[in-house]
């Protein structure tokens, strides 16, 4: 089986609610989106997840398969499908509204074999790497399950984070941040928007908090700031690149296209896999540069169109 990456977590539909009262369904999901963009870069991809067999089901199971997205084994045995209601303001920022639940298929889980069209074993696969976040590393039953298969994972694969923080349905900061804090102490890389940071920290400087996380499990922490571009702490320093300035016409799916942008750029540079893993902490500033200044490009494709959009391949170059 070649080398894929599994991504872990929600796929849900988005109901984009504007401001001029209009409003559209969009497949989407924190983790769903970052295995499209993965999908849409060339990359093979697995996403475990938790779907309906209803109308909405489908529309997500068909744009996922549109751009070769794999679905884990069971992925298909929720209730309903999952729904965030994301209302955007006259800047296209968006706000949400969940009605959603979320557990990992048990053919994810650490132990279980997945179809031979998707996953292998968690644990002892051919994942090169295994993504979570968002609403799946924080919502039960899943959230602990999700725990499960970062620690398995560590084993054979590079761990990838995104807390991608909800507070609608997550609870307070100081609720989750002890949560957040533990799956970043489980993870070789870390992107977290400033936003989440300046919720989780009132008041803290957003890349002194990705120093201090850095210093501890994570090879390396992105801070992105929407338009502004981003930072990424290594042992190597800090590295800063700018956005390119676009119209935005909405920002949903823009982190998770950064994301998805980020993990590709690591496979590029052969830094994905836990025999990587000394070379993904030794890895030198050019490099670091080179895969932010392409993850800001694919983020400012996705905003540029409504939804959930991210870009392929050809659109962004090699």
């Amino acid at each position: 089986m070649s080398a894929y990456v599994l991504a872990v977590g929600e796929a849900l539909v988005d109901e984009v609610r504007r401001p001029d009262g209009s409003s559209a369904e969009h497949p989407g999901g924190s983790i769903a989106n970052v295995a499209l963009t993965l999908g849409r870069l060339g990359r093979e991809v697995r996403l475990a997840t938790w779907l309906g067999r209803d109308a909405r089901g489908d529309l997500v199971r068909d744009w996922l398969a549109e751009s070769r997205v794999g679905l884990v084994q069971g992925s298909d045995g929720a209730e309903r499908t999952s729904v965030a209601v994301a209302t955007l303001d006259d800047d296209g920022s968006a706000t949400y509204d969940f009605d959603l639940t979320w557990q990992v298929p048990a053919e994810a889980l650490p132990g279980r074999d997945t179809s031979a069209e998707a996953s292998a074993q968690v644990g002892g696969s051919d994942a090169v790497a295994v993504h979570t976040g968002s609403i799946a590393a924080m919502l039960e039953p899943g959230a602990g399950q999700v725990r499960q298969v970062l620690e398995a994972a560590r084993t054979t694969s590079t761990t990838t984070y995104d807390p991608n923080a909800r507070p609608a349905i997550m609870g307070s900061a100081d609720e989750v941040r002890p949560r957040v804090e533990a799956l970043v102490q489980l993870s070789d890389v870390v992107k977290v928007s400033d936003e989440d940071l300046g919720w989780l920290y009132p008041g803290a400087d957003p890349v002194a908090v990705a120093r201090e996380w850095q210093r501890g499990t994570p090879a390396l922490v992105v801070v992105t700031f929407g338009g502004k571009g981003a930072v990424a702490v290594s042992d190597a320093g800090t590295v800063e690149a700018v956005a390119p300035q676009v119209e935005v016409v909405d920002t949903v799916g823009a982190g998770d296209s950064f994301m998805g942008a980020l993990i590709d750029g690591l496979w590029e540079h052969d830094l994905l896999g836990a025999g990587r893993r000394d070379a993904l902490k030794a890895v030198g500033a050019a490099t670091v540069q080179q895969v932010l200044d392409r993850c800001c490009a694919v983020a400012a494709i996705t905003v540029s169109r409504a939804g959930a959009n991210p870009p392929r391949r050809a659109e962004v170059g090699s």
